[in-house]
């Protein structure tokens, strides 16, 4: 049974992480104040984008579509794919070093699935190949830039594991029975989050950079998925499905954003319920300012 379940998880967890582009749908990139609730559409259009990340210094945002990641500035004006000619195949596990220099992607080559790279910002250099073994999904870098943090199955476990970005062996920080995902290290550089369904349903939780003193922040009803620490180390934000997705975090769901007070554990919902789910919030979102986060809504047409 235990031979199954591992299975079950796998090809559940293999199948929500593969890139599936949805028909007749509208996306929106939505930014979020979320001390005063003021909400702004700054861009909606009838195909699939997903996933921002703000730059740090606050100017753009990047989303992907159709394997390649594109600028949007805060008008909504977009300013065209980002270095389409080196970069290709992106999955919406994306995102820029704190120093903003450092470009980290996951993508995938032809007959093998996702892999972790990094890149300059300017472009100057290709992507560089930091995971030799796939499956695996970026979600964090250490602020000090050294360290990528990242969901990997090895063996049919997946588990979080780390990654010199200089190069190196990569080192296992987790080991609990199910799905660890969406690593993301806190601004102070004290915490690495992440979800996990270790006991049951899904999550959120913090560890210790070394893997060590994991803490669980949610314990409710709803599936929780990728914390996403604030600037101010005070709180974080996360995604939660209504319903338990079953170790999965699939597109087209019913699905709220939500605050989590990091220390009191209190939770507050950000936004109603809508349509979302994968895509909407995979990777770190929050302004460099700590006042707003970015976020993509669907529509069904």
């Amino acid at each position: 049974m235990k031979t199954l379940s591992i299975l079950v998880i796998f090809l559940s967890i293999s199948f929500s992480l593969i890139a599936q582009v949805p028909e007749n749908i509208t996306s929106e990139l939505v930014i979020l104040n979320i001390k005063t609730g003021e909400e702004k559409t700054i861009l909606k259009e009838k195909r699939h984008f997903e996933a921002p990340n703000w730059s740090r210094d606050g100017d753009f945002l990047l989303i992907n579509s159709g394997g390649f990641l594109e600028r949007v500035d805060l008008e909504g004006k977009k300013l065209g794919q980002l270095f389409p000619d080196q970069l290709s195949r992106a999955n919406n596990d994306h995102g820029i070093s704190f120093d903003g220099k450092t470009l980290i992607i996951s993508k995938s080559e032809p007959d093998q699935s996702s892999q972790v790279y990094t890149m300059p910002m300017d472009g100057n250099s290709p992507p560089k190949l930091l995971t030799a073994n796939y499956p695996s999904y970026w979600h964090g870098i250490s602020p000090d830039g050294k360290i990528l943090v990242y969901c990997a199955e090895r063996n049919g476990a997946w588990d979080i594991y780390s990654v010199p970005t200089a190069g190196g062996a990569e080192v296992r920080l987790t080991d609990a029975e199910g799905l660890d995902d969406g690593p993301e290290y806190s601004y102070d550089g004290k915490w690495i989050y992440f979800n996990s369904n270790r006991t049951g349903r899904m999550q959120a939780y913090r560890m210790e950079p070394n893997g060590g003193g994991a803490e669980q922040l949610t314990n409710d009803a709803l599936d929780n998925w990728f914390p996403h620490p604030s600037p101010d180390n005070k709180s974080a934000v996360i995604i939660s499905y209504l319903e338990d997705q079953k170790g999965s975090h699939p597109f087209g769901k019913d699905v709220k954003l939500r605050l989590l007070n990091v220390e009191t554990k209190a939770i507050k919902d950000l936004t109603p319920v809508f349509y979302g789910g994968q895509g909407t919030i995979n990777v770190h979102s929050w302004s460099p300012d700590g006042d707003w986060i970015a976020f993509v809504r669907y529509k069904k047409l």
